[in-house]
């Protein structure tokens, strides 16, 4: 049976890369990124739903922020990090569905770093620090104290990775060290704190959206899909994405696989989504 093939979902209101997003309860939450070739930040906050195809605007991002992360815990939308008109931010901003609050920031300002849910904290890998420097940190946040501590180091630095929760470890795919893009796959094991390395990418990758589906991980990167397989321990190759972007977010819904967003090949941000059916 041939594999199924990419089809456009309904594109956003306006076109954004690096943007934050998260999953909750089936819907897609799309936070800040950036418009235009200007870099200029953006505040807007969407919901996205794949059941009905369509997108609500919801309330906006306490500041206009552009490659921060995000991520669900417990019922709430986390973003963190990432850059503003002033600067470079650590902040940490919590949604519940009634508004935005702000919580314990960052001890240290990042941007285009990953950050993941798991075991009842929420993880910040990586990332540039508020110089433009590549960092080893792995902060965790605990929000029934809203603190942060320092929970392991990656083992090199790093940053523009993708990030997921794989069978109870942390997976970091692809990436970029100084001017090199990655095919390096690194496994964080929450329980014991301990790194092993993971099944090397076919091909390098950065800036991509990763997404779990069941017992795959996938992971899209402009013209670039990849494909983990666990039950052979191996990669394979997806069909190319419709409109090649990095700087974008993937997520899997319901047995569909779902890209939101990023900049083209052209260097043009983009209001795409794609969908592909996994089943």
């Amino acid at each position: 049976m041939p594999s199924a093939q990419w089809e456009l979902g309904r594109a956003m209101s306006q076109r954004r890369s690096y943007v934050a997003a998260a999953e909750l309860g089936g819907r897609i939450y799309v936070a800040g990124g950036m418009v235009g070739e200007t870099g200029r930040p953006l505040a807007t906050f969407a919901r996205y739903g794949p059941q009905a195809d369509s997108w609500t605007t919801l309330e906006p991002l306490p500041v206009a922020t552009r490659a921060a992360a995000a991520a669900t815990l417990e019922g709430t939308i986390y973003v963190v990090g990432g850059t503003t008109a002033d600067g470079d931010t650590g902040a940490l901003y919590a949604w519940d569905g009634s508004g935005w609050i702000r919580r314990a920031p960052l001890p240290e300002p990042r941007f285009n770093h990953s950050a993941v849910a798991v075991a009842g904290r929420l993880y910040v890998l990586g990332g540039l620090d508020d110089e433009g420097r590549e960092t080893r940190d792995v902060y965790a946040y605990d929000p029934s104290g809203d603190r942060w501590t320092r929970a392991t180091r990656l083992p090199r630095p790093m940053h523009a990775f993708g990030a997921v929760v794989f069978r109870g470890e942390i997976w970091i795919v692809g990436g970029r060290r100084g001017a090199r893009i990655l095919r390096e796959v690194r496994m964080f094991d929450p329980r014991s704190g301990r790194w092993r390395s993971g099944p090397t990418l076919p091909r390098p990758m950065e800036l991509l959206g990763a997404a779990v589906a069941g017992g795959e991980i996938h992971a899209v990167w402009e013209s670039t899909y990849q494909i983990y397989d666990a039950s052979t321990g191996s990669w394979r190759e997806g069909p190319r994405p419709l409109v090649p972007r990095h700087a974008l977010e993937a997520f899997a819904i319901g047995g569909e696989l779902y890209t939101v967003g990023g900049c083209t090949t052209a260097l043009r941000d983009s209001q795409v989504v794609e969908r592909r059916d996994l089943r």
